[in-house]
């Protein structure tokens, strides 16, 4: 899972409910430092949430972008229904629509992490007008690599048959090899990451965990998409391949950002860096807009 190195909000930064056509949804809103460049729509990951982006804000809203942040359904501080169904893609990918379209701000630049990503792609497939560019940050158009699809599959077991608190404590032991709590996490963030675990719906991890285990390529999906591509992520990525993310954006015609010494959450660990390759895709994809004929 991400996490946050501190639950301190920056500048500009709000916490606060967005009213949708699909229901409301807990979200990190900050507004842009001077002039207005874009809004900004993020998607966490599995196990994940808004919070995950609490590094990215600021350097965005310095940048003039505003940038909201997203608990899905099911996540963290946004309710979710306990039945299977309503963590199918296609719903998932209507509340991103749905969201983008209550932000009220036009068309907006949607980024995905890891497991957002596979959210984010289905809605820019879906509503292609809501979306001024996809940005897959950690995030392929596969499933994940082998050692992931382990875990994944083992936490998914766990989740059938065991309480959340004991999958929890389990998880702990795993992270910090026998020390509890984690070497490095303080007990405010500990304790967050238990509330989060404890809030997240059994039927989102396990429709979330689904999603990511499954076998189809949607590299031709990406490749069809009329919005500007952009695949980013770290150079010691390890959810994913780096060897395949960088032939997906060559067999999409994607842009590409490689973020130096960042692992699979680079808006966590190298968030100016992140920032840097973002602005730069989205400056060159609105230059293109502008100029079609």
């Amino acid at each position: 899972m991400s996490k946050p190195r501190s639950l301190v909000l920056p500048p500009r930064a709000r916490v606060h409910r967005l009213e949708t056509a699909r229901g409301r949804f807990a979200v990190l809103d900050a507004e842009p430092a001077g002039e207005w460049r874009g809004t900004v729509l993020l998607l966490p990951g599995y196990t994940g949430s808004k919070e995950d982006f609490i590094e990215l804000l600021g350097p965005l809203s310095e940048a003039g972008y505003r940038a909201v942040a997203v608990d899905g359904r099911g996540q963290n501080e946004t309710p979710g229904p306990r039945g299977r169904a309503a963590y199918r893609r296609k719903a998932l990918a209507l509340d991103a629509v749905a969201q983008a379209a209550a932000l009220g701000d036009g068309p907006v630049h949607l980024v995905g992490h890891s497991f957002g990503g596979l959210v984010a792609r289905a809605a820019a497939a879906l509503a292609p007008d809501a979306f001024r560019s996809l940005t897959l940050l950690s995030s392929g158009p596969g499933r994940v690599a082998r050692p992931q699809r382990i875990r994944v599959r083992v936490l998914r077991a766990a989740n059938a048959v065991l309480p959340k608190e004991r999958v929890w404590q389990a998880m702990c032991w795993l992270d910090s090899r026998g020390e509890e709590p984690a070497t490095g996490d303080t007990p405010e963030l500990t304790g967050f990451l238990q509330r989060r675990w404890m809030r997240t719906r059994i039927a989102q991890l396990a429709g979330a965990g689904r999603l990511l285990l499954d076998r189809q390529d949607g590299t031709e999906e990406l490749a069809a998409l009329r919005t500007p591509l952009h695949f980013a992520y770290g150079s010691d990525e390890m959810v994913w391949a780096p060897a395949d993310l960088a032939a997906a954006a060559a067999r999409t015609g994607a842009h590409r950002t490689v973020v130096a010494g960042a692992g699979h959450s680079p808006n966590v660990s190298h968030p100016r860096e992140l920032t840097d390759g973002l602005t730069g895709f989205w400056e060159r994809a609105d230059t293109k807009v502008s100029t079609a004929p």
